[in-house]
């Protein structure tokens, strides 16, 4: 007789030095970007209007992130020489799609996916197979944006999507960084810490 797995109990990622937990749930969100504005503002008193602009801007992608599904924020304040390398992880936990023309299976999904800057592949990774999907910027555009255009900087960003064990839920892990200039570099960052990811308990557990 076929058992059903039973579903893991949490997950483990290993992430480098120096990326900064923003938390997300609504009891603990204001006290962690607090947190994080002090330590990126640590020494430096004379710019309130730029710790506050920070704090606010913080403050409205955790509520985004956790409202769309979001567990789990990290942004990376790892620093080479007097700069720091700005990348972001977000973990957002989804149901799988159960009506209409919902894909069947990982591979469905990532058969659909290509083209358009976008690159979409099924990956091994410790915790099982990942739909793995990768999208680089367009060109940038040839004026600067005028003062009443709303301009964000061109960014390299890489998902994993994988199947929870014994759920109907997948697990989603995307990453950004706007150093496109470096990005192979970065993507090799990305795929070394999705390829920690492991299950903890249940019977999908990996050690």
């Amino acid at each position: 007789m076929t058992t059903t797995p039973t579903p893991p109990s949490d997950y483990r990622l290993m992430l480098p030095d120096g990326w900064f937990r923003v938390a997300l749930e609504p009891e603990r969100r204001e006290r962690s970007v607090d947190a994080l504005v002090k330590r990126q503002f640590n020494g430096t008193d004379d710019v309130p209007h730029l710790r506050q602009l920070l704090r606010e801007e913080m403050l409205e992608r955790a509520t985004d992130a956790y409202d769309a599904g979001g567990v789990e924020l990290y942004l990376s304040l790892q620093r080479a020489g007097a700069l720091t390398i700005p990348a972001s992880l977000l973990i957002t936990l989804l149901p799988w799609p159960k009506s209409g023309r919902a894909p069947s299976s990982l591979g469905e999904l990532a058969a659909g996916l290509g083209g358009d800057g976008r690159t979409a592949s099924l990956v091994e990774l410790a915790a099982g197979r990942a739909l793995r999907l990768r999208r680089d910027p367009e060109a940038a555009p040839a004026a600067p944006p005028t003062a009443e255009e709303n301009y964000a900087l061109p960014s390299v960003t890489v998902d994993y999507q994988l199947i929870v064990p014994g759920s109907d839920m997948h697990l989603l892990l995307t990453f950004s960084t706007p150093l496109v200039q470096i990005a192979e570099a970065m993507v090799e960052l990305f795929d070394a810490v999705a390829g920690s990811l492991t299950w903890l308990d249940g019977d999908a557990t990996h050690e």
